[in-house]
């Protein structure tokens, strides 16, 4: 018998440690996650019970709660919320939240942990419990600069302070306006929600930093050249094979240079030559005698591969280990399963323009209170460091000769050196080319690292190049910095 109330006292026991362990484990460690955590009613329910901290750009709204008269007390309104869409998401009942609403949920619905003791203020006082403000990195100049030059074409742009890392702009093209989601009858959000999802264009899509992920073609080059550069065995200086045509290793597809012919004339072109006319088969050569990982020990540390909160979660640009030999390079020059978000290649250029050293992306300028004291703030933090100072000036300066005279002369700017790389890549047969520029400005003391992606080709049914379509964008998006 003692034996038996033994069994079941020790049963008894184990069972009320693996409940201690259980809430514990919920209450401490994973209670921000379930907070934030979209598919959380109760969250979204009780954030409708205290009014929402604002989202703001240079101290003014684009994102704050009014007061409605009905069950849920405030209403969600977006200050020309199609201009910041990509950057806000949306906040929902039923269809949850995304963007900034969703990656800040706990400090704008006033439920973080630091928010605590502001509570029990509050409740102490007989006040009102409010979120926090979040105060973003956004420039609203460079931002509508951004919206405005993109137009009426499928893409994104994304642009990055290179010595802090903060995000100057950031849009999405198609986008929506989460106004159309705010709406406290259920059915209705369902409604509009489920029809912006049935929309082919895919407007809720943020393809700045998530989606479906674009081929990078020739700004991709930036990664292999500073692959090289870091490597220690080359120099813009060294020398690679310039063949007109080349039939790829085990294959019988040939590659061209975008232009035909040799890339610059010769039999053998040089590295800085190779990047400023974005030339495919020196750049194949270079992978094929770097190696997969060469080139991917740098496409790692410049982000590839990760996920890169901003807070708002990135996707993870890719670059796969290559089936054969011609896989591999073909993917030197950013074809093959290359793929990559616009922040990532952001990252890139202001990687290189800050000498080297990549700085943690980065929306939130900082926290503050209802009353207006601040209680986080930015902080510069770097990411990492794939490139020497030295190999960073370098591939610097070949950049600049791609906007002086090379494929990307759209994006110069009158008394101001630009740095920058076009790219153009291929999709399926008949599919629209997808095209890049990204670079900085100044060349010699960057203020502005920008990424520009036009998915559609430039237009329904066209095909233009890098330098035409994306270049021009990009050269407003820098002057929108530089004019401040």
């Amino acid at each position: 018998m003692n034996r038996q109330l033994r069994g079941v006292s020790t049963v008894v026991v184990l069972m009320f440690v693996a409940l201690f362990v259980s809430t514990t484990s919920i209450q401490f460690f994973a209670a921000d996650s379930l907070r934030a955590d979209s598919r959380n009613s109760r969250t979204i329910l009780d954030s409708y019970s205290t009014k929402r901290g604002a989202i703001l750009v240079d101290g003014k709204p684009i994102a704050e709660s009014t007061a409605v008269d009905d069950q849920y007390q405030y209403q969600r309104k977006y200050n020309n919320g199609a201009l910041y869409s990509a950057v806000t998401g949306y906040f929902t009942i039923g269809q949850g939240n995304s963007g900034i609403e969703s990656a800040e949920n706990a400090v704008l619905s006033g439920n973080s942990d630091d928010s605590f003791f502001q509570n029990l203020n509050a409740i102490l006082t007989g006040q009102d419990i409010q979120g926090d403000n979040v105060n973003l990195t956004i420039d609203p100049d460079v931002q509508q600069a951004a919206y405005d030059a993109l137009g009426a074409n499928t893409g994104a742009v994304v642009a990055i302070q290179p010595k802090t890392g903060k995000i100057l702009a950031m849009v999405s093209k198609p986008g929506y306006d989460p106004n159309t989601l705010t709406s406290h009858d259920t059915k209705d959000v369902i409604a509009r929600y489920q029809a912006l999802e049935a929309d082919a264009s895919k407007p809720l899509a943020n393809r700045a930093i998530a989606g479906d992920l674009y081929t990078p073609g020739s700004v991709f080059k930036l990664v292999v050249a500073s692959a090289a550069l870091a490597s220690g065995d080359y120099t813009l200086d060294s020398t690679l094979p310039n063949p007109s045509t080349l039939t790829l290793p085990g294959s019988s597809s040939r590659i061209n240079n975008a232009e035909g012919g040799s890339c610059g004339g010769g039999d053998q072109v040089k590295l800085r030559v190779a990047i400023q006319y974005s030339c495919n088969i020196p750049f194949a050569e270079l992978g094929r005698k770097l190696g997969y990982e060469t080139i991917k020990k740098t496409a790692d540390e410049y982000g590839f591969g990760n996920v890169i909160d901003v807070p708002t979660s990135a996707t993870p640009s890719q670059y796969p280990e290559p089936e054969s030999t011609a896989e591999l390079m073909l993917s030197s020059f950013g074809q093959a399963s290359d793929r990559v978000t616009p922040l990532q290649m952001a990252m890139v250029s202001a990687g290189i323009a800050n000498g080297g050293r990549v700085m943690q992306p980065s929306l939130v300028e900082s926290i503050e209170t209802s009353d207006l004291k601040t209680v986080d703030s930015f902080s510069p933090k770097q990411y990492s460091a794939p490139l020497s100072s030295d190999a960073a000036s370098d591939l610097t300066e070949a950049m600049q000769s791609v906007v002086n005279a090379g494929t990307g002369t759209n994006a110069k700017i009158d008394g101001v050196d630009v740095a920058g790389k076009t790219g153009t890549a291929e999709g399926g047969t008949g599919d629209p080319y997808t095209l890049w520029f990204t670079g900085f400005a100044p060349a010699k003391d960057p203020e502005v690292a920008v990424a520009v992606v036009v998915g559609n080709g430039g237009g329904l049914g066209q095909s233009g190049v890098g330098n035409t379509v994306a270049a021009p964008v990009a050269k407003k998006v820098m002057e929108a910095v530089l004019n401040k």
